[in-house]
């Protein structure tokens, strides 16, 4: 990524990032649902379908991610 990168294009790698965790775990987005409201984070399908879209989401909901999906080591 080039040294002065815009938010829309950090925006895409953490969307990427994410997409791409979940794929290797083979994890839906309906499933994530399921394991977000395991741990107390109340997300429905949509609301996450939505949110990975448009790569706009905090860092608390992304650690929540990885968290449910049980990722404990990322490469960037």
């Amino acid at each position: 990524m080039p040294k002065h990168s815009t938010d829309a294009e950090w925006s895409d790698k953490a969307k990427n990032l994410l997409r791409s965790e979940l794929k290797r775990k083979g994890v839906t987005y309906a499933q994530l649902s399921d394991l977000l409201n395991k741990i107390d984070v109340n997300e429905n399908e949509k609301n996450i379908a939505n949110k990975i879209s448009r790569g706009v989401f905090t860092m608390a909901f992304f650690l929540q991610c990885m968290s449910a999906i049980d990722v404990t080591e990322l490469r960037l």
